[in-house]
């Protein structure tokens, strides 16, 4: 299915000036059209869902537009590409850990205050 920029806008929730600035930054490579309008497909959405995904657990726009580079660049890179991945998943881990750690201590604190509140209104 192919999709106007209108309407990939609303597809993938993103504006259309931020899909134009993906595409400016070369992480998203569009077709045209006879009448040189933008053309997206549904190949496009699955790209822009991992783009989105892959910003959200904190890869930067340098570090996607490396990796939109070497996907241009076709199967000679997959390798490349996986370790990046598994550079990113690394990194992730990390920040799930911290971030575990910074839970048990809050909830160690919430419990702390529950306990607190029930011993006082015992009294």
């Amino acid at each position: 299915m192919e999709y106007s920029i209108g309407e990939f806008s609303k597809l993938t929730n993103l504006g259309i000036h931020t899909l134009r600035y993906y595409e400016h930054e070369n992480l998203i490579t569009v077709k045209r059209n006879s009448s040189n309008r933008r053309c997206y497909s549904d190949q496009d959405f699955a790209w822009i869902c991992f783009i989105k995904r892959l910003k959200d657990t904190g890869m930067s726009i340098k570090e996607i537009q490396h990796y939109a580079k070497l996907r241009a660049e076709g199967d000679s890179t997959l390798k490349e590409r996986m370790e990046m991945l598994i550079i990113h998943r690394e990194s992730l881990n990390k920040q799930i850990n911290v971030l575990q750690e910074h839970m048990t201590k809050l909830n160690d604190k919430i419990d702390f205050y529950r306990h607190e509140i029930e011993c006082k209104s015992k009294k």
